[in-house]
Order: C-alpha cells, then structure tokens, then sequence
C-alpha cells in the first residue's frame, strides 16, 4: 500500500521547480532553432537536426555523463565557472541543466512540426506590408503555431519531471539537495521502503496521466 503520510515533499517540490526551469530553458532555446530548421535558415540543417535529436536516442546516464565532462571540474565550462566562484556539479542547478538537455528535443522537434504546418504565404504576404521578420514571427508565425509549441512545452515538462538518469550524474542523490522525485523512488526501493515507493510512484504516475490528458486535448483542438 502507498504511504502519503510518509512522504517528504522537498523531492516533490525539487522536480516541480526542475521541470518547470527546465522546460522554460529548453523553450527558450529550442522555439527559435525550431523556426530556423522549419525555415531552412540555418547551416547544415541534417547535422543540427541529428544533434538536436541525440539526447533521445543516447541513454541518459550516456547524457550525464557528457554534461560531467563538460561541467566538472575538469571539463571546460566547469573550470570557467569555478573560476568565477561557481559549483554547478552536484547542485539542483545541475539537475535543471540535465532535464533541459533531455527535453529540448521533444520542444524543438513538436515546435519544428508546427511551423512546417504555417503557409509561408502568409508570411510573404505580412513582409510585402512591411513587417520585419520579428513582428512576422509574433504576429504571423507562433500565433498559428502555439498549439504545437505549447504541446512540445507540455512534453518536456513531463520528460523534466520524470528524468533520473543524467540528473544522477550531474547533480547526485543529496537528500534535501538535489533529491528529485524520480531519484527518490529509486532511493525508496533500495532501501526497502515500498510504502513510500509506492506513493511517489502514484503521484509521479498521476501527474503523467495529467499530462497526456492535456495533451489530448490539443490533438482534439486541432483536430477541428
């Protein structure tokens, strides 16, 4: 049976704010390299469409252990940072790097897809008017194409919330840390507490379940 009375929450609140950095990070960086591949406005588009789609394909204690490389000690934005005063392994900052680096594909390729689906018509046809491709884009491009990107941003929040492998390499398991919900259940198992375990699965699981419905909901909406 599950035990809600037992759980400690800071693991549930941890991945809330981890996810929701995370999905706000791969935004951010991902609508407008989405936009360039849908627009064949960036160079080697294969290449940067194959690098963007790697970290769902690499495992991600493989992704982990590259963000190790490149944010330890050693590696070379780790050094930089730690000369500026800044630890960023084994902190939850580590964890909100780990889950935005899994999720940005799921926002890059959902947000590459729904700007494929905009008429470049209508584009053309706001630049003979006068506008600049910036007022284009907010005025013309992401307000039909919201729908795709807000279900991208939905996924990545899932994918955030549920990551374990790469956010066990860079960031630990340091309980009231960097103990995210997915790093706890596993700590819960080991340790032979299948109560707790079992409770943060259900919560985990339902927040998932919240997360398809919503999901659902914008296939239906385009759908019409």
């Amino acid at each position: 049976m599950s035990d809600l009375g037992a759980i400690d929450w800071f693991p549930v609140v941890l991945s809330l704010r981890v996810a929701f950095l995370a999905t706000l990070s791969a935004a951010l960086a991902g609508v407008p390299l989405a936009y360039g591949l849908a627009r064949r406005r960036l160079p080697a588009p294969r290449l940067l469409s194959a690098l963007t789609t790697l970290p769902l394909v690499l495992p991600p204690t493989v992704v982990g252990y590259y963000l190790l490389l490149l944010i330890g000690r050693q590696g070379p934005l780790g050094r930089l940072l730690e000369g500026m005063g800044i630890r960023l392994v084994f902190t939850w900052h580590a964890a909100v790097l780990a889950a935005a680096v899994v999720s940005f594909p799921l926002v890059v390729r959902s947000a590459q897809a729904a700007f494929e689906s905009v008429d470049p018509a209508l584009e053309a046809a706001a630049r003979t008017l006068g506008r600049s491709e910036l007022s284009i884009f907010f005025t013309v491009t992401a307000p039909l194409a919201w729908r795709g990107i807000l279900a991208g941003a939905v996924l990545a929040f899932a994918r955030a919330m549920g990551e374990f492998g790469a956010t066990l390499m860079v960031a630990g398991n340091i309980p009231g840390r960097t103990q995210t919900l997915s790093v706890a259940i596993y700590d819960a198992v080991q340790s032979g507490q299948y109560g707790l375990a079992n409770a943060l699965v259900l919560l985990i699981s339902l927040v998932s379940v919240g997360v398809l419905v919503v999901l659902t909901g914008f296939g239906e909406g385009r759908g019409r």
